[in-house]
């Protein structure tokens, strides 16, 4: 007979609601938005001009990285629309060594060459963008395209070859088969 090997007993803390911190985001059809915080409206720097679309993942970041904690996002777009996800707090990237090209590095262009570039488009501008088999993140440009970078060794690394481009906020998702 299988019994487990301890008893656990009820506590008051298995009565506690888990609570995570609630942010708003209401989008006007601008494209500028209201951000509040449990209730309390979070407010660009004095003097700074309101909040867009565009600073999602600034002010996420900030938030997160304030608190440590996740927080419940809700999006509400000028079209009614809504939006709810859990966001964590992300962790500090190193940025990706820069490609220096100069008329005297002949070498380093056969090295860009050997790079495979995978590219998508319909992404929130600036938001998080993860390239799987997660290697790397990249950020999504002004425009909503991204793409990720991959050495010969990280593609031979997938057995498929396939890499996914993943946006954190926007869930668009590109599937690119490499060659």
């Amino acid at each position: 007979m299988n019994r487990p090997r301890y008893k656990r007993t009820p506590t008051e803390t298995d009565q506690v609601p888990v609570v995570l911190p609630s942010v708003v985001m209401a989008v006007s059809e601008d494209g500028t938005m209201t951000v509040s915080v449990d209730g309390e409206p979070h407010l660009p720097e004095p003097f700074a001009p309101p909040w867009r679309r565009e600073a999602f993942p600034t002010i996420l970041d900030s938030l997160t990285g304030e608190r440590r904690t996740p927080v419940r996002v809700e999006v509400r777009e000028a079209d009614g629309t809504v939006f709810t996800d859990i966001v964590t707090a992300t962790n500090k990237r190193r940025p990706a060594p820069e490609l220096k090209l100069s008329s005297a590095s002949v070498p380093a262009v056969p090295a860009l060459a050997e790079l495979q570039m995978v590219q998508g488009e319909g992404f929130v501008p600036g938001e998080d963008v993860a390239v799987a088999v997660i290697l790397t993140h990249s950020d999504a440009a002004h425009n909503g395209t991204a793409r990720g970078l991959l050495t010969p060794e990280q593609v031979a690394s997938s057995p498929t070859r396939e890499v996914i481009l993943f946006g954190r906020i926007s869930g668009t998702l590109t599937v690119e088969r490499l060659p």
